[in-house]
């Protein structure tokens, strides 16, 4: 019996040495015609908001994926695809139960994607698909990896994990630790964002509109080519919250920072923002309800149809 014991153990031994010596996925050095096909098209679907178009355009990417799945980029593409997927899904006549295997899916994609390419982005995006996956089957285990991996995830890009951790947790019960968290968050990710602490009485963003840029790091606090409507998507989230917080004056002035961008126009969303000023009042209580209270148009960016559109879809 000894023999066997200790056969095992060596046995168990072997197994792990033998898995923890295998390489990681490598990422491909060039893409295929097909791939890029595919990541043109879920481009072209994103920036139009058309979330009918997802099955089309997943089936194009999962394509690829098997022709390469060394494809970081196609990887990562399928990844977002599956959260936008979930996160939307209120755009669905009837919402199916089995949408949340979309999230399983997706934090399978980003985990190969960080792997591959050690992205400080996608390690965000992995961290809030843990959270989601480990709140959705109460695994306390998930739950505890995605908080230390958003953690990292933070250290390693606050400009734009900030924001991440803040808007996965801004669905929180607005009496809850997570949601006061989530608010400190935002402002975090304004002051990482734009090299001042904001007037949390009167967070006027006029002062710093000079300094939007498209290169760097900080080039994901405002408006580009990825997310079209960053700016105005940032405004309305932070806007939503500080209303859940019950701090009608700075979501007002908030809601205003979205006006201030030069594509203001070209914004799928305009009126979003509009009825939100027009209910600020009525919505500090329309945004603490529970989500099956709430009607569809008084829920917050988060738990909308445009959480990922909001920033992603444009008119052009």
């Amino acid at each position: 019996m000894r023999e066997l014991v200790v056969a095992a153990v060596v046995l168990s031994g072997c197994a792990s040495i033998a898995i923890s010596a295998a390489k990681p996925k490598q990422p491909s050095t060039t893409q295929s015609e097909q791939s890029k096909a595919a990541n043109e098209a879920f481009w072209k679907a994103l920036h139009a908001g058309a979330y009918a178009d997802i099955g089309e355009v997943k089936e194009q990417l999962q394509r690829a994926y098997l022709a390469d799945p060394n494809d970081a980029v196609t990887t990562a593409h399928l990844g977002f695809l599956h959260i936008w997927a979930v996160s939307e899904r209120d755009r669905l006549e009837i919402p199916r139960a089995s949408i949340t295997d979309d999230m399983l899916l997706s934090q399978r994609y980003f985990a190969e994607a960080v792997e591959m390419t050690g992205d400080p982005r996608y390690l965000g995006f992995l961290a809030s698909t843990e959270l989601s996956n480990g709140t959705i089957h109460k695994d306390e285990r998930l739950l505890r990896t995605g908080y230390f991996r958003m953690k990292d995830a933070v250290s390693a890009y606050p400009q734009f994990n900030l924001f991440s951790s803040g808007y996965t947790k801004s669905g929180f019960p607005h009496d809850s630790e997570r949601f006061q968290i989530a608010v400190e968050e935002m402002w975090k990710n304004w002051d990482s964002c734009f090299g001042a602490a904001a007037d949390r009485a009167n967070p006027d963003l006029t002062p710093y509109m000079k300094d939007e840029t498209t290169e760097g790091e900080k080039r994901v606090c405002w408006n580009g080519w990825i997310a079209p409507h960053n700016h105005e998507g940032f405004a309305l989230n932070f806007g939503d919250m500080l209303t859940k917080a019950g701090d009608v004056k700075a979501a007002r002035r908030m809601y205003e920072n979205a006006k201030l961008s030069r594509t203001y126009e070209k914004w799928p969303y305009r009126d979003v923002l509009e009825s939100r000023l027009a209910k600020l009042d009525e919505n500090v209580t329309a945004f603490r309800l529970p989500m099956d209270q709430q009607p569809k148009e008084q829920r917050i960016m988060f738990r909308s149809e445009f959480s990922c559109s909001g920033c992603h879809a444009t008119l052009e």
